[in-house]
């Protein structure tokens, strides 16, 4: 039973670690920060410079380019694994990825038709 229990001290080790360095750092950014409020530090930025407050709605535009760009994501990742089991996969395996590229491809279609890849 000792035995089982001096297994995990190496874990209780990681876990004491992991929670005493974020509070660590956070205590000390409390202590040597300082307290004056600069008025440029809440101005809304995009890419690391000050802008305009936005006015009116937001464009949809940016989170439909972030959206498209997980899918691409999410695509080169499945390519990928199937390129490295295609021997494996056989047939099957051929079959299936057609019917994804065919899927992948028709909604490519859609989103260039209703102009989701042109920035204007």
């Amino acid at each position: 039973m000792a035995q089982a229990v001096h297994a995990y001290v190496p874990l209780l080790i990681y876990i004491g670690l992991a929670l005493a360095v974020p509070l660590a750092i956070t205590l000390l950014v409390e202590t040597v920060s300082s307290r004056r409020p600069d008025p440029v530090k809440y101005l809304p930025y995009e890419s690391g410079h000050p802008t305009a407050a936005l006015k009116g709605r937001f464009p949809v535009k940016f989170y439909v380019i972030a959206v498209l760009f997980v899918i691409f994501d999410v695509e080169a990742a499945a390519f990928y694994s199937w390129a490295v089991m295609l021997r494996e996969l056989g047939a099957y395996g051929l079959a299936a990825m057609a019917l994804f590229l065919a899927v992948f491809v028709l909604g490519d279609l859609y989103v260039w038709k209703k102009g989701g890849l042109e920035w204007r």
